[in-house]
């Protein structure tokens, strides 16, 4: 069975960095996309970046671009996002989740989450970013 295991939430003040940690066991298939979406108090889970098991091109939301960098060890099977910059809009619950790269795609173009079109998710870690 396919688990992922988060950590590095945190606190954080504004301006601060810091790098959160995915590392998956269990076996994958497929083409997949393995990333991180977010969820504020009172809002909609939302995707922020994944990097593709293609060709490990990244994704990221208009958020988070020019700001974070996603990176995977593959011998780790660990995945992780550098976050740069950090404001207080950042401060959510980051969960890592695993999907087909259709599902990653799709859930980014429609703005739709069918959170059970993933294959995994992590328990979430929170971020707080204080002003």
């Amino acid at each position: 069975q396919l688990q992922l295991v988060e950590s590095g939430g945190g606190l954080v003040q504004s301006g601060r960095s810091l790098r959160l940690s995915c590392t998956a066991s269990g076996t994958t298939s497929g083409d997949y996309g393995i990333g991180w979406f977010r969820q504020a108090p009172g809002k909609g889970r939302e995707a922020v970046s994944f990097i593709s098991s293609i060709d490990g091109s990244p994704y990221y939301s208009d958020s988070l671009k020019g700001r974070a960098t996603i990176s995977g060890d593959n011998a780790r099977k660990t995945v992780y996002l550098q976050m740069n910059s950090l404001k207080p809009e950042d401060s959510a619950v980051y969960y890592c989740a695993l999907g087909p790269l259709a599902t990653w795609i799709n859930t980014i173009m429609v703005g739709t989450l069918d959170i059970n079109a993933f294959d995994a998710w992590g328990q979430g870690t929170l971020v707080t970013v204080s002003s």
